[in-house]
């Protein structure tokens, strides 16, 4: 199946060669050569959102017994399509004394990094949209324009209960993204560079199972950055009038929920990328190069329906324990993680053959010691609590 990708290169070189052959500068052919790449992108976005849309209410419906949407055709598996056909009919309402630049301005940036942070993840050796030394890096600062994305969109609405909810959105996503950056810097430390497609190659074993302990707290902060449930205060129905999107209707809305699924396919693509081997699979990637982007969409899937599990499992949390989680106990064990990675990674170990399985171990015993360790911390926590006695008589009758 060769033939395939160096078909797709072939032909680009063609189409570069067709555009400089009527004149046009190196420069125009790079322009055309991104604007393709950007409609591309754009498609993969559409087809996160048509594909996981119908996904995600299948999947909760057969979690919670029921049989989910089921009244369009294919039995509601275009679930999607009729979404936005009554997206697209509805009016679009905007607040008589909001900034209408400001209001409009805000969809637009919620969307654009959401399709932009595609732009570095790698779906094999060469299919990569840009192959950037700092991707990790990029992903970061890519993902960090949702914060201002949300306050111009609430500021615009010139309502008081938007702007109270996108405080709230400053507020959790700043304490979520510190764990989720710690995460990726333990990867990047241990594998000494931040290209993406390097740090798939140096897996030689998935570094999920080498340091757990980073990969569940990469997990949990990326479920509060794509502001899924159990940490969905982003934008919680039951707690501030439809949070900072009150104020947003027809296609405006939609196209926060847009940014929001291709957000969760971008969070599953992230964490195949650095904690589940990429586009390897056992060997399985080598018989066929063609299927090393399916082995990365069925790995960024697989972290989707966890989300999904999640969802349906848990219930949601309140906002001071929120926040709470993320600054009393993932930061504080996400900076033991890094430096038990910054230890591993500086003991000579001398044989390059056996030097990642034998670090890997290191790094996995010692995560498993932190494990017990805070597991033990936050045990004698609960126990010290002044509310630890009402809340054994709670169990007790509940017994």
């Amino acid at each position: 199946m060769e033939w395939i990708l160096n078909f797709w290169v072939t032909f680009g070189d063609w189409v570069a060669g067709v555009l400089a052959g009527w004149g046009l500068p190196p420069w125009g052919v790079d322009l055309v050569a991104d604007i393709i790449g950007v409609i591309i992108l754009l498609l993969i976005g559409v087809a996160a959102v048509i594909v996981f849309t119908p996904m995600e209410r299948k999947v909760i419906a057969r979690m919670q017994d029921r049989p989910g949407p089921n009244r369009v055709p294919l039995y509601g598996t275009i679930t999607a399509f009729a979404d936005a056909i009554k997206m697209l009919t509805k009016e679009d309402i905007i607040p008589s004394r909001a900034d209408k630049f400001l209001h409009g301005l805000g969809p637009i940036l919620v969307v654009i990094p959401a399709v932009l942070v595609f732009a570095v993840l790698p779906f094999g050796p060469r299919l990569v949209g840009e192959q950037l030394n700092v991707g990790a890096l990029y992903v970061v600062a890519i993902g960090g324009m949702h914060v201002l994305a949300v306050v111009i969109a609430a500021w615009g609405s010139n309502n008081k209960f938007a702007l109270i909810s996108a405080f709230r959105v400053v507020n959790q996503l700043l304490a979520y993204e510190i764990p989720l950056v710690l995460s990726i810097l333990a990867v990047v430390l241990l594998t000494g560079s931040m290209n993406l497609v390097e740090i798939v190659d140096q897996q030689v074993v998935p570094y999920f199972v080498v340091m757990p302990v980073a990969a569940l707290i990469y997990t949990t902060a990326a479920l509060a950055e794509a502001n899924r449930s159990p940490v969905d205060l982003i934008e919680a129905d039951s707690e501030m009038v439809a949070g900072y999107l009150v104020e947003y209707s027809g296609m405006k809305f939609a196209m926060f929920f847009i940014a929001e699924y291709v957000n969760m396919f971008a969070v599953g693509i992230v964490a195949s990328t650095l904690f589940l081997g990429g586009w390897k699979f056992f060997g399985l990637e080598d018989l066929a190069p063609i299927l090393r982007p399916v082995i990365v969409f069925a790995k960024a899937a697989f972290i989707i329906f966890l989300m999904l599990w999640f969802r349906a499992t848990f219930p949601r949390l309140r906002f001071d324990q929120l926040i709470g989680f993320a600054w009393k106990f993932l930061v504080p064990l996400s900076l033991v993680n890094l430096l038990i990675v910054a230890i591993a990674v500086k003991i000579p170990l001398g044989d390059p053959i056996t030097e990642p399985y034998i670090r890997g171990a290191i790094i996995l015993i010692l995560n498993l010691v932190m494990t017990a360790v805070a597991f033990l911390i936050v045990r004698r926590a609960a126990i010290t609590s002044p509310r630890a006695p009402a809340l054994k008589r709670i169990a007790a009758v509940e017994r």
